[in-house]
């Protein structure tokens, strides 16, 4: 900073009053000359609108009377100089943060400045022009301090904002909020609903929610994908948009979440639908304590037996539709061969045995189970999500139960019970 009284206050110096007077009644014409050259030399400035190309003379005029003051409190002290620079931008400081970029307003004072300097020998009283040469570029510094402020002011106004806003649509769609409400928010954050769209779900690390969510941010641009993202309690919730699979590309967020599982729940189209994404990644996350071995991300649909024995509907709807519904549809002889091949403790020649048949034909039906269901009897894991939907099927009070049979010759044939209860499937 600039110390008091270096401008006209040394020894032998004059106090630039002569000078003064002479900018003041320049000041309307510098400001002109200067909005003239920017005109000249800068294209983007001739497109602006005109009522922003106003703002610019306005501030360009703040400017000169401000070199006024500047000068006639001796060069300012630390107070006065950032007192008299912050006035330069008072004329439109928030309508000039908003259309006018940092670099471009950083080359409009340096116009300005330019425009000043080559008037010096013209505006310095005698023996003054060195003096006021020296100032001008001094309080030219003041001004690009005081443009740096303004834009940091306004950039954290925005970033509180935004932040805001994003924990606000993030709450709607946790709700389930109408379609209306979620887009009317992403537009204002300037969302560009690329499809596909998922939520993740996992732990928050903990700190400050901006410096949380600007480690999404930073690894989102990365990967180029798209994110809106809030903490709510200890919970880092992310939506994603195009991504093209969203579970690989939260595999590359995995640092911006605390420690724990990390879920995505099913891609949509676009944010409408979003809330099924959300409801789904919740319910998975609240779930995947009870598998400790999940993978880290891990897909809400991995989570369904979990999910369902945690009392979500929407996973025994899933497992009662998708695979003990499918099981019954494809045949009796399947649903019964996973009974037995599970009474025998997963030993196919025991099952075998029970069900009166040859080895090859419980492959074969096993293999049938997994090509209907995309789950095989033969993998734990899946053998344990089969477990699960025959038991929330059975348990189920829309649909009646399956007609107990026992082993023996015959087995396999299906009675009109059957029959009936695989159509009402």
């Amino acid at each position: 900073m600039c110390q008091a009284g270096v401008v006209g206050n040394e020894p032998g110096d004059g106090d630039l009053t002569a000078t003064l007077r002479r900018i003041e009644r320049a000041a309307g014409a510098l400001a002109t000359a200067s909005v003239a050259r920017m005109d000249e030399t800068l294209p983007w400035f001739r497109a602006l609108p005109a009522d922003q190309r106003s703002w610019v003379m306005l501030v360009a005029q703040a400017g000169v009377r401000s070199l006024v003051q500047w000068l006639g409190s001796g060069g300012g002290s630390a107070d006065s100089t950032q007192e008299v620079s912050d006035e330069v931008f008072a004329a439109a400081p928030q309508a000039l943060a908003r259309s006018i970029t940092l670099q471009q307003t950083v080359a409009l004072i340096k116009v300005t400045i330019d425009v000043v300097e080559e008037q010096v020998p013209h505006l310095a009283a005698e023996g003054e022009q060195q003096q006021l040469h020296d100032a001008v570029l001094r309080f030219s510094r003041e001004i690009a301090f005081a443009a740096a402020r303004v834009y940091a002011r306004a950039a954290e106004s925005r970033g509180a904002w935004d932040a805001r806003l994003q924990a606000l649509l993030v709450d709607a769609l946790l709700r389930g909020d109408s379609p209306d409400v979620l887009a009317s928010r992403a537009a204002a954050l300037g969302w560009a609903d690329a499809p596909p769209v998922a939520v993740a779900v996992g732990r928050s690390p903990g700190g400050e929610v901006s410096a949380v969510l600007h480690t999404v941010y930073r690894q989102a641009r990365r990967i180029g994908a798209e994110v809106i993202g809030g903490v709510h309690g200890d919970r880092l919730v992310v939506v994603l948009g195009g991504a093209d699979d969203p579970l690989t590309a939260t595999g590359k967020l995995l640092s911006a979440f605390g420690e724990g599982p990390v879920v995505v729940g099913p891609a949509v189209p676009s944010l409408d639908a979003a809330t099924e994404s959300a409801r789904a990644a919740l319910a998975g996350f609240r779930a995947a304590p009870a598998w400790p071995g999940a993978p880290r991300p891990v897909a809400a649909t991995d989570l369904l037996p979990e999910r369902a024995l945690a009392g979500d509907a929407e996973a025994r709807r899933r497992l009662r539709h998708d695979v003990y519904g499918v099981l019954i549809r494809a045949g009796g002889e399947l649903l019964e061969t996973l009974d037995a091949f599970f009474a025998a403790g997963g030993t196919l020649e025991s099952a075998a045995r029970a069900l009166f048949v040859h080895p090859n034909t419980v492959r074969y039906r096993l293999r049938r189970i997994a090509e209907v269901t995309g789950l095989s009897p033969l993998t734990p894991r899946d053998a344990f999500g089969l477990q699960v939907a025959l038991t929330v099927g059975r348990l189920d009070p829309v649909a009646p139960p399956v007609p107990t049979q026992t082993m023996g010759p015959g087995v396999g044939k299906t009675s009109q019970t059957g029959d009936d209860h695989r159509r009402s499937l």
